[in-house]
């Protein structure tokens, strides 16, 4: 994996090449490239482009993003951990970075795709260019994105590598994607989660929510924040003893990156969050953690679900609501245990896959999609509610 992913930010000047016509109406002059590029896929194709992120190469699954918004919580977001991300919108960088609205303290995706790479602030440190060339991330621009969308859709999930600038053989390139190691034989929660318990909101008022983290979200943290909850982060290593402490009201599973199938310890873990009874919260890759824990299986989509307009219906209400999205697996409904007290509680319009369970009688609710809007919409945000409104109706019971 060391071969397509350097792991440590590199602060050292980009040695920028000077702009020909061609690289100047691909990347915006103030960004500055780095020469001409290639991305090649792990069946052949390779795609001509021009490098403006940081010059090393980077490989992994590509998924594709039709977000028009949002790029920066997107290479902020832990769940693309190992992920090449194509966006399908034309102009990427043509808003300004607000250090805020990162998700993480760095990006996690193994490379970035665009059309034509732009730069709305004159300022360095704000633009994206800047974060990825700190962090080791690769970029290339010049690529037909839709066409390339349209490849991955027509054919799957395929594995890619972006070159260093100047690595031109075409041969070659094709024989590195192939390389690139498969994404369900990574662990990326490891990766991603922190070593150490942190607490957010200690001395308040409020209920205190534990919050396992398998590739969490700032804006979660927010969300719950705001509605007056206090938040403990644990590791993904974290055992049902420190997750159900006695002065934990309830629990948020979140989301993250790679296969559900490979994570046996959070799903013994969900397991005694469900026998517990407190409320649990569980989104995402949490969702699919509670899916299994409940004797449902899991299954990866052919090519994933990534962006900001996927429909969702609520089966219960009839409720529909447009959401976020970035997973590559979904729970299996027609597997799901009617012994399990578990039933599907919203669907995927778009597919009919499974987009939230809920149990009959715990305060128990799980969702696909991403409710905390970062980027939007924000539709979702009633997750939230529900979720502070049991954690409410508990204290008040005990």
């Amino acid at each position: 994996m060391a071969a397509f992913r350097s792991a440590a930010p590199s602060a050292a000047p980009i040695p920028l090449v000077p702009p020909s016509p061609r690289a100047s109406a691909i990347v915006d002059p103030r960004i500055g490239d780095l020469g001409p590029a290639l991305l090649a896929l792990e069946d052949g194709t390779v795609f001509d482009g021009v490098a403006f992120g940081a010059p090393v190469a980077g490989g992994g699954d590509l998924v594709v993003n039709t977000s028009q918004t949002g790029y920066q919580e997107v290479c902020t977001d832990p769940s693309y951990a190992g992920q090449v991300v194509v966006m399908t919108y034309p102009l990427i960088g043509n808003y300004g970075r607000l250090l805020a609205d990162d998700q993480s303290t760095r990006p996690w995706l193994r490379g970035l795709i665009v059309a034509n790479a732009t730069a709305a602030v004159l300022e360095d440190a704000r633009q994206l260019a800047r974060l990825l060339r700190d962090n080791a991330i690769p970029a290339i621009a010049g690529v037909d994105t839709r066409a390339l969308a349209r490849h991955l859709r027509a054919n799957g999930s395929l594995r890619g590598v972006i070159l260093e600038p100047g690595a031109m053989s075409r041969e070659a390139a094709a024989a590195r994607a192939r390389a690139v190691p498969r994404w369900e034989d990574q662990d990326f929660v490891a990766e991603v989660s922190p070593a150490a318990l942190t607490e957010i909101g200690a001395g308040e008022d409020g209920p205190l929510v534990a919050i396992v983290d398998y590739g969490l979200k700032a804006n979660i943290v927010r969300s719950l924040r705001r509605r007056g909850v206090r938040v403990r982060i644990l590791p993904h290593t974290a055992s049902p003893d420190e997750v159900l402490a006695s002065d934990v009201a309830g629990v948020v599973l979140s989301p993250g990156p790679g296969d559900p199938a490979r994570l046996a310890g959070p799903v013994a873990l969900a397991r005694a969050a469900i026998a517990d009874g407190r409320p649990l919260l569980g989104i995402c890759l949490g969702h699919q953690i509670v899916g299994r824990a409940a004797g449902a299986e899991t299954r990866r989509l052919r090519f994933g679900h990534h962006g900001a307009n996927h429909p969702v219906r609520d089966v219960d209400t009839g409720f529909v609501q447009v959401t976020a999205q970035n997973h590559e697996v979904q729970v299996v409904g027609e597997t799901l245990p009617s012994a399990s007290g578990f039933h599907v509680s919203q669907v995927n319009l778009n597919d009919g896959s499974v987009e939230g369970l809920r149990h009959h009688e715990l305060p128990i609710e799980t969702v696909q999609y991403h409710p905390e809007g970062a980027p939007g919409p924000l539709d979702a945000l009633a997750v939230f509610d529900r979720f502070v409104a049991a954690l409410a109706g508990r204290l008040v019971s005990l």
